[in-house]
């Protein structure tokens, strides 16, 4: 099964909707918590978020561009896109960005031709309308920004944290959760095996976790003595 762009599925491969992958994953590293995100515009079901601006990128105008798309350079093929400030976005084009995150790039918009107006983009998250990416045909596929900030339960129905990110580094897609106790985010496999459960409607996942997944990692312990 393909993806389209916004999209994650169970099937492990990146498109633009997420898809979970197949059991057997493992947990990825945890990251520090991110700072808020002052980029989103209020909720609008009708509008998929494609990616988000970072720092600009030297001084004739490109930018950094992190983009939520499978395969990552697509997201300059849906044409004008709508910025989160309402703005209409035009990339005229994108190339990967130096470094070993496959969703980085770096982009030049049409009308900017110089550093401020590249640090102007930055942190501007970009959406695209849901009608021109179609519908969710699998059961198994859902939009990546239709699992942002959906609450993460366990299997009693306990609350324990929320999804704030779905980044993928090459081996498959990833949710990041934020601890509803607090603390560092964590990284776990979007795999059926860890993810049994999307409940999209009502806005909860149902995960299945190791049972060290908000455990920070520490120093191994030294091998008892013989």
């Amino acid at each position: 099964m393909s993806r389209r762009p916004g999209s994650s599925s169970r099937g492990g491969h990146r498109a633009d909707r997420p898809s979970r992958l197949d059991p057997g994953a493992v947990t990825a590293p945890r990251r520090p918590e991110p700072e808020a995100d002052a980029s989103l515009p209020p909720a609008d079901p009708s509008l998929v978020r494609m990616g988000e601006f970072g720092r600009a990128q030297g001084l004739n105008g490109e930018v950094r561009l992190k983009s939520y798309t499978g395969d990552p350079a697509a997201i300059a093929s849906y044409g004008p896109l709508i910025g989160a400030d309402g703005r209409r976005i035009e990339l005229t084009s994108v190339r990967p960005a130096a470094g070993t995150s496959p969703d980085l790039l770096v982009a030049r918009v049409k009308g900017i031709t110089d550093r401020n107006g590249a640090e102007a983009l930055n942190r501007l998250a970009l959406y695209l309308p849901r009608e021109r990416l179609g519908e969710v045909q699998d059961e198994d596929e859902v939009f990546t920004a239709d699992l942002v900030g959906l609450d993460v339960v366990d299997g009693e129905g306990t609350v324990v944290g929320t999804i704030t990110d779905v980044p993928n580094y090459g081996g498959g897609d990833l949710l990041e959760i934020k601890p509803a106790a607090g603390g560092v985010t964590a990284l776990l496999p979007f795999t059926k095996a860890f993810v049994p459960v999307l409940d999209v409607p009502n806005r909860r996942v149902v995960i299945d976790p190791p049972d060290d997944l908000f455990t920070p990692a520490g120093p191994k312990p030294p091998d008892e003595p013989a």
